[in-house]
């Protein structure tokens, strides 16, 4: 079933791409949320013109993006965590508590665009987590988990 996106769907593609996915998921999940229509001749043409239409706002918005990735390359990011024996957490660090981070330093950026490489963390350390700006715009974002001072 071919399909195009009305919105940005995780691991299967962006908003205005044209996907081929199996027809129970479509009908059964991506039709009835409203993420996505059926890839018909007309439906296609429309979306060829929205398009060449956004092709200047696209620019603008991927310029922003690189400046916004420039200044969070510059972060270091450091989040105070509770830590018991072993450096193991109590609880665990995920993408909220980087958007968090992120958040305090000025950059809002949305949990669902942040990625933690390893999923969540349970211990102290250095990782790494890729920040989706744009989509072509990912950023590679460095952070180290520390035990809580108290």
């Amino acid at each position: 079933m071919e399909l195009i996106l009305k919105e940005d769907v995780l691991n299967l593609g962006f908003k205005d791409d044209v996907v081929k996915v199996k027809n129970g998921y479509g009908r059964n999940y991506l039709i009835p949320n409203g993420l996505a229509i059926l890839a018909t001749p007309s439906a296609k043409k429309v979306r060829e013109e929205n398009l060449r239409q956004k092709a200047h706002k696209e620019a603008q918005i991927i310029e922003g993006a690189k400046k916004i990735e420039e200044a969070i390359k510059n972060l270091e990011i450091k989040i105070a965590a509770k830590v018991g024996a072993q450096d193991r957490l109590f609880g665990s660090v995920s993408s909220m508590d980087l958007a968090a981070a992120l958040g305090n330093e000025g950059h809002e950026i949305d949990k669902k665009y942040i990625t933690i490489k390893g999923g969540t963390i349970k211990r102290t350390g250095p990782y790494d987590a890729q920040i989706r700006l744009h989509r072509e715009v990912i950023v590679e974002l460095p952070f180290e988990v520390v035990p809580e001072k108290k």
